[in-house]
């Protein structure tokens, strides 16, 4: 193996990533974890992966060693479903979906007429996905073009591995918040040209609901979906019992919600469908054999009252499934409390998500959901190195329930029941350093305090 110092960085302490789905590989087969491992990057890729003992003598002069021993470093979180423009509305009191989202989310929407404002919201909100250990994630954007050029500029000059899209509605929603099915089409074909492919940017077709596009308008999205067909579907599905009754008035002559999406020819693979509480399983069969992508949401159903996604049954069924914090809606940029979130919501539906099954969705699993694993998801060598340092002294409750904890499971429970942002250590960029987090006082320290 040839390494060259002017360009290597390496990186030591405890490594994990993921090879394989645990729940179909078995927990054995799935991962790689090297209790003190070394990860060697090379302009920008990750180029070599092994314990510490074997690859450190290998390292040239020269090679800057940073030294994470007592941490784990994982790849980065990636997350499947996120709303930029609502990063000012979350935890905003309120009642269901529908009236939520004429309340707080529509309002905030109208801002991003402004290129200003959302230039400005787009830094903060990545700023809070890297604070939180997310490298990568599949975002709404609003109906206003213009949300979409600051959006992925601000992404751009980071290098950020980043997918979002213009919403299209026109109709169900306020005046100034409609586009038409012509307008949609225009400028979400302008958006593809310009941002699409651009660096490490990826563009999704996002109309926001059905019930929000009429029949021209959704004509219009499927022949865009014919016209760029590398490019992601992103919308959502089947979250809320009204909003489910509304589609069936809306469209009397579909079988189901999903009917209506595969109609107009938007269910393939690369499309992501947020939610999908309330499928029946002729649906879930469709979700197969198309190869669409589930997007869990758990903080948002529990927060909007949505319901409880069915994991195992999507999981049995061998739907692609992602995890997502679906902000504003949802309560928290964390992964890690989303992921304790999503064990909670298993419970409730009988099902006990492993701690193993639970980093897997967060990292690979989420990569294969977007069809970006070729390039994201683990650390192999060759991957972009997007990775993460979690401290498992983050907190004093951490740090002591920590040194009862004998398993490399339990310690990844304790994660992601105890973790949020505070857990995140560092955050890398292609091996940059983007976010750093200096350690909290000891608890012996803050109690003499």
């Amino acid at each position: 193996m040839s390494m060259t110092a002017a360009v290597c960085n390496a990186f030591r302490g405890s490594i994990l990533h993921f090879l394989a789905n645990p729940g179909e590989a078995g927990a054995d087969h799935s991962y790689q974890f090297i209790p003190d491992g070394l990860m060697v990057v090379e302009n920008g890729r990750v180029l070599a992966l092994g314990g510490y003992a074997e690859l450190h003598p290998t390292l040239p002069a020269g090679t800057q060693l940073t030294d994470y021993s007592g941490r784990m470093i994982l790849p980065g979180f990636i997350d499947t479903h996120i709303h930029y423009s609502q990063t000012d509305v979350i935890a905003s009191p309120g009642k269901q979906l529908l009236d939520w989202l004429e309340h707080y989310t529509f309002p905030a929407e109208g801002r991003f007429d402004d290129m200003n404002h959302a230039t400005e919201v787009a830094g903060f909100f990545l700023d809070e996905l890297l604070r939180n250990g997310t490298t990568t994630a599949l975002v709404f954007g609003t109906t206003h073009r213009q949300s979409l050029d600051a959006f992925f500029a601000v992404a751009g000059q980071r290098a950020l591995r980043m997918v979002a899209g213009k919403v299209l509605m026109d109709r169900n929603c306020p005046e100034f918040l409609r586009d038409t099915p012509d307008s949609a089409y225009a400028d979400s074909a302008a958006l593809i040209e310009r941002w699409h492919g651009q660096g490490r940017l990826g563009y999704a077709i996002t109309p926001r609901f059905a019930v929000t596009s009429s029949d021209a308008q959704l004509a219009q999205v499927g022949e865009l979906a014919r016209n760029y067909p590398e490019v992601h579907i992103h919308t959502h599905l089947a979250e809320n019992m009204d909003e489910v009754a509304w589609v069936t008035r809306l469209f009397p002559w579909s079988r189901s919600y999903l009917d209506v999406y595969d109609h107009y020819g938007l269910l393939r693979e690369r499309a992501v469908y947020a939610h999908c509480i309330h499928l029946d399983e002729d649906d879930r069969q469709r979700m197969v054999d198309s190869g669409a992508t589930a997007a869990f949401c758990p903080t948002s159903n529990l927060f909007l009252g949505s319901g409880l996604f069915d994991l195992a049954g999507a999981l049995d069924s061998g739907m692609r499934v992602g995890v997502a914090t679906d902000v504003g809606g949802g309560t928290s940029f964390s992964m890690l409390r989303t992921l304790g979130e999503s064990y909670k919501v298993a419970q409730l539906r009988g099902y006990t998500l492993s701690p193993l099954q639970a980093f897997y969705l967060a990292t690979l699993g989420n990569a294969k959901a977007l069809g970006l694993d070729d390039n994201i998801g683990n650390l192999a060598p060759g991957k972009e190195a997007d990775f993460i340092v979690l401290d498992p002294e983050s907190t004093p409750l951490m740090a002591r329930r920590m040194r009862s904890a004998t398993t490399l499971i339990e310690r990844l429970f304790i994660f992601m029941t105890l973790g949020d942002d505070r857990a995140v250590a560092a955050t890398y960029i292609l091996g940059e350093l983007v976010h750093t987090r200096a350690c909290l006082p000891s608890a012996e320290n803050l109690s003499n305090e």
